[in-house]
């Protein structure tokens, strides 16, 4: 097994070949654009990596790989749409370099893209990816539901949020490394095994991104911190003060929840202070060492040499104490 570095590199690469000029030049230029814009390159690493823990050359899982990196970018295009958003790591998002038809239209495309990219597979192996993707491409799409829903609720419950960040994050980190493991051969229980691993360790990230989003130092975080309260998000560290926090300053989230000040500062700073007095900050914590044990529980079920688990954990382990 090689390391991260190694696999991102034979990522890029193979994204490079992918992202050539093509016609409609209209068509393709935006598809080009949000692919090059970088990112972490998390779940493409994961299906590579998973390849090499099951036994296979890394380098047949490239397409499946990419077929993941297409989907989400996808995903990033019409969801900027839908929030209206300017940005998008830090650069204009397609809609707004472009237009609001063309982020549909190559969205779509992109979409149709990463099924074709399952065609350099043979029939077996095509058949139990494209099953996999469809799956996994449609809880995606009810997770984007559930959050728009969630905007408009002021009855939303942990159980339906935390649905909501598996469907909308984790189930896509999951099918990434099932995906390896489907292109290696794995057997159907190790592909299952390591598909409830990266889930699980999908919805400690996104807790994690909750944490961080209040919490994160601004020099490392790489986005506002405070974001999510500013947009009057309803993440886990807001549900938890909710249920934990006296009636005075329960009403005082709800107000600031539910309200734009034009001192922004003030509000992110007196929601931080609940969160952290009402024990919800904690709370978040602990659910993000649960839900990272859950995924390193599983590791035990997986048939794989006690190196290529320990390797896993010290991925998993080091993604939990990130910063950024």
């Amino acid at each position: 097994m090689q390391n991260i570095q190694f696999y991102q590199d034979a990522f890029t690469a193979h994204l490079k070949g992918f992202t050539k000029h093509k016609e409609p030049a209209s068509l393709y230029s935006p598809i080009n654009y949000i692919l090059q814009l970088g990112g972490k390159r998390l779940r493409p690493v994961l299906t590579l990596m998973t390849a090499d823990i099951f036994g296979s050359d890394s380098k047949k899982a490239l397409d499946a790989a990419l077929s993941i990196e297409v989907f989400h970018n996808f995903s990033l295009v019409h969801d900027d749409i839908m929030d209206d958003a300017p940005l998008r790591r830090g650069h204009e998002t397609v809609h707004e370099k472009w237009n609001l038809n063309t982020g549909i239209l190559s969205g779509d495309a992109m979409l149709i893209m990463a099924y074709q990219l399952f065609e350099n597979y043979e029939s077996k192996t095509f058949q139990a990816l494209a099953k996999l993707f469809s799956k996994t491409a449609l809880e995606v799409c009810e997770g984007q539901q559930y959050d728009v829903d969630f905007e408009i609720r002021n009855d939303v419950a942990i159980a339906e949020y935390l649905k909501m960040i598996e469907y909308k994050t984790a189930v896509l980190v999951g099918a990434a490394m099932k995906m390896g493991a489907i292109v290696a051969n794995a057997s159907l229980e190790d592909q299952n095994s390591i598909y409830e691993f990266g889930k699980n360790l999908g919805i400690a990230f996104q807790l994690q991104d909750d944490y961080l989003d209040a919490f994160g130092d601004p020099k490392t975080f790489g986005k506002q911190v405070g974001g999510d309260i500013i947009e009057n998000k309803k993440t886990y560290l807001y549900l938890k003060a909710l249920e934990f926090s006296n009636e005075s300053d329960r009403l005082q989230l709800n107000q600031l929840f539910s309200s734009n000040p034009e001192d922004l500062s003030a509000k992110i700073n007196t929601s931080r202070q609940i969160f952290e007095s009402s024990g919800s900050a904690e709370a978040t914590k602990d659910a993000i060492q649960e839900y990272t044990h859950k995924a390193f529980s599983v590791l035990n079920t997986i048939n794989i040499s006690e190196d290529k688990k320990a390797l896993l954990y010290d991925f998993g382990n080091n993604l939990m104490h990130r910063n950024v």
